[in-house]
């Protein structure tokens, strides 16, 4: 008869390293400390490089932390859902109880990490990130609304402001443009995912816009959002603070955005339509990571030369 002792040390077998990088989310994560670096790097003044380095890698564990504690109370929806049923919690390959104090443990070190060694108001930003992410969105809007993207995409928003407050301890009209530009951005981008994985959520009885509203609602939303995200995407170079390439580059993908989401709307036929859907989800992640490396390419080139790219617009 196996003892409680052995069934545990049996289920701690099963953890492997590769398993707890897994609960970190690392595709979000990376988004997350490149938003973040954007941030950073957009912010007027100086940091010093070590201090920087010490930030990115708070704010990397801090997203960490979060995906493992949304991985440890979404593993009953988790295991229901085909394109999350190998993560390790509801695949067996970690407890429960690990992938908590996994989270917690991480969220405890990130938040003191850039509290004490970078500024409190960074820090703060982050442990506020990880309540909203682990707690209001994860345990409460998930489940309970289909406006759970809506409300829940701010965590997914803020590592921009996290970035900019870790140099200049403030928050400022800048890093709230930022912020809005990925939080209008996030219900389009997974609503388009949520319909052609209608099934998946509603075996999991997840309350998603697609399920609870309808496609015709969802699709129509997802236009909404498209028009308010095209125009606000151009916003940091009408605001001063990027340059003509961003300027030229956001319009240009702005269009394409609103486009995409156009015929998502427009077309008829289930083929065509799961073809629409798949596309612009595809264009959706494509379109923010080209958006804040752009800023990227040109804070470095304003660091270096005193000017925007292409355009000697003013300066931070």
């Amino acid at each position: 008869m196996t003892t409680d002792t052995e069934k545990l040390e049996a289920d701690l077998s099963l953890a492997l390293p590769g398993d707890y990088f897994a609960l970190l989310k690392p595709r979000v994560m990376r988004l997350v400390v490149f938003t973040a670096l954007v941030g950073m790097l957009l912010a007027p003044g100086a940091i010093d490089p070590v201090i920087g380095f010490i930030a990115i890698l708070a704010i990397a564990i801090g997203a960490g932390a979060s995906g493992a504690l949304n991985m440890w109370y979404d593993a009953d929806i988790d295991a229901v859902m085909s394109r999350t049923a190998s993560r390790p919690v509801p695949s067996g390959r970690v407890t429960s109880g690990q992938a908590l104090n996994f989270g917690m443990v991480l969220s405890l070190l990130a938040v003191l990490t850039l509290g004490l060694l970078v500024d409190w108001t960074a820090g703060f930003l982050l442990a506020f990130t990880i309540f909203f992410y682990a707690v209001v969105y994860t345990m409460w809007l998930k489940r309970s609304t289909p406006q759970n993207i809506v409300i829940g995409g701010a965590a997914g928003a803020f590592p921009p402001m996290i970035g900019w407050a870790a140099v200049t301890g403030t928050i400022s009209l800048e890093s709230i443009i930022l912020f809005a530009i990925i939080f209008i951005w996030t219900p389009p981008h997974f609503w388009a995912l949520a319909l052609f994985k209608m099934r998946d959520y509603g075996d999991a009885q997840v309350p998603m816009m697609p399920n609870v509203a309808g496609e015709k609602s969802t699709r129509m939303q997802i236009l909404a959002y498209s028009v308010l995200l095209a125009p606000l995407g151009v916003t940091p170079f009408v605001a001063g603070f990027a340059g003509l390439l961003y300027g030229t580059v956001s319009a240009l993908l702005g269009a394409a955005f609103l486009w995409l989401a156009y015929r998502v709307w427009k077309i008829a036929g289930r083929d065509d339509k799961l073809l629409a859907e798949k596309r612009l989800f595809a264009f959706s992640i494509f379109y923010l990571f080209v958006l804040f490396a752009v800023l990227l390419v040109e804070a470095i080139v304003f660091r270096t030369t005193g000017v925007y790219l292409f355009a000697a617009t003013g300066g931070l």
